[in-house]
């Protein structure tokens, strides 16, 4: 394709997208570079399985948009291929409880959801085993952002229930992944002591892309997604630069991907700097969308009452809050600790003159760039 001083510009019908599925987030590279060591560690724990015996269990660390989804999704598709062995991919912010977690294995095992109502947590994790154990297969479970789980009080629970159930279900070969991008997390720590007694998995970090592995990547990401000729190396590098600021290689994706819109948009055939910048004001909240995504009703009627009263004190915030949901102090904290974990919100305590120390809470977005994604 000729750039714009060609003066060629897009017909109605036409696209800068040879693909635009490889801008999705959840798109999954062939080639997947600079993890070559984490992939090396993951299959080092999952070969067991493929041997017929219980892999090893491992926990999955990093900041987001580091490949840890991309990673374990790439040896699940490998492993796929063997018919001794089933894997089962779970999105703890969708399914954060333990009947949540065994229903998305059951739908995985059985090709169907179980009942919505009517069947036990006993009885459902009873048909998982019996049926692995019929099978002669393995499980691997993946618990994608297992830190919701901690969040909600409930990953001891279905650790403990993952992790002994060879010891129920004799024959029962099940391995489990945790994944989580909440680094301030200390997950043996916070589970329980007859769960930590039994869950000593290897560890596998993912640190933050650097700037040439941000830049390779996404070189490699446009060229299958674009056109010949629609990004040049100077709007590649300054997509890559704001990348880097973020630390989130997600946000260079969905850049990328506005940009291209921004350009048809002009009906250009070509992405030229404007394209990218005016793109960042949106891809930059690529974390905090995927955050306000997994909450609940209470948890987002919260995240807007502290948007509205951005910058009170916390009483009139509560005081809000409860007239809006008619919740009380007890879950309201426990939504503001949530929220200050997944990186919405801060809260520090502060000494206030006559009334000991006061916990104040800030937002760590702009106000109407919450607002606007709720």
């Amino acid at each position: 394709m000729t750039r714009d001083a060609d003066g060629d510009m897009l017909s109605w019908d036409e696209s800068v997208f040879r693909d635009e599925s490889v801008f999705e987030i959840d798109y999954v590279p062939e080639t997947f570079r600079h993890r070559e060591s984490q992939l090396e560690s993951l299959k080092y724990a999952l070969r067991p399985a493929v041997r017929g015996s219980r892999p090893l269990n491992t926990m999955v660390r990093g900041p987001p948009g580091t490949g840890k989804t991309t990673a374990v999704q790439k040896l699940f598709s490998e492993l796929r291929t063997r018919t001794e062995v089933r894997t089962v991919h779970v999105n703890c912010q969708v399914d954060s409880t333990r009947y949540a977690v065994f229903s998305r294995l059951f739908e995985g095992i059985f090709d169907y959801e179980p009942p919505s109502s009517g069947i036990s947590f006993k009885k459902l994790f009873g048909q998982i085993t019996d049926q692995l154990v019929d099978d002669d297969e393995g499980l691997v479970v993946a618990l994608d952002d297992v830190n919701y789980l901690f969040y909600e009080n409930e990953a001891s629970d279905t650790l403990y229930s993952l992790l002994r159930a060879h010891e129920a279900h004799s024959g029962a070969k099940i391995g489990v992944i945790i994944v989580s991008s909440d680094l301030s997390l200390d997950a043996i720590d916070e589970l329980d002591g007859r769960v930590q007694s039994v869950f000593r998995p290897e560890e596998v970090y993912f640190p933050v892309y650097d700037a040439t592995e941000i830049y390779d990547i996404l070189t490699e990401r446009a060229a299958r997604g674009f056109h010949d000729g629609v990004i040049e190396p100077t709007e590649l590098e300054l997509v890559a630069d704001l990348t880097a600021e973020s630390g989130d290689l997600r946000v260079g994706i969905d850049l990328l991907r506005r940009a291209g819109l921004n350009a048809e948009m002009r009906a250009s055939r070509s992405i030229v700097a404007g394209d990218v910048e005016s793109a960042y004001d949106k891809s930059k909240y690529v974390h905090l969308s995927r955050s306000l995504r997994g909450l609940s009703a209470s948890e987002r009627a919260l995240v807007r009452v502290l948007a509205e009263h951005d910058g009170e004190r916390a009483g009139p915030v509560y005081e809000a809050f409860q007239a809006e949901t008619d919740l009380g102090y007890t879950r309201y904290s426990e939504i503001i600790n949530k929220l200050d974990r997944l990186g919405v919100i801060e809260t520090a305590y502060a000494d206030v003159e006559g009334r000991g120390r006061s916990r104040e809470i800030s937002l760590a977005y702009d106000a109407e760039a919450i607002l606007d994604r709720l």
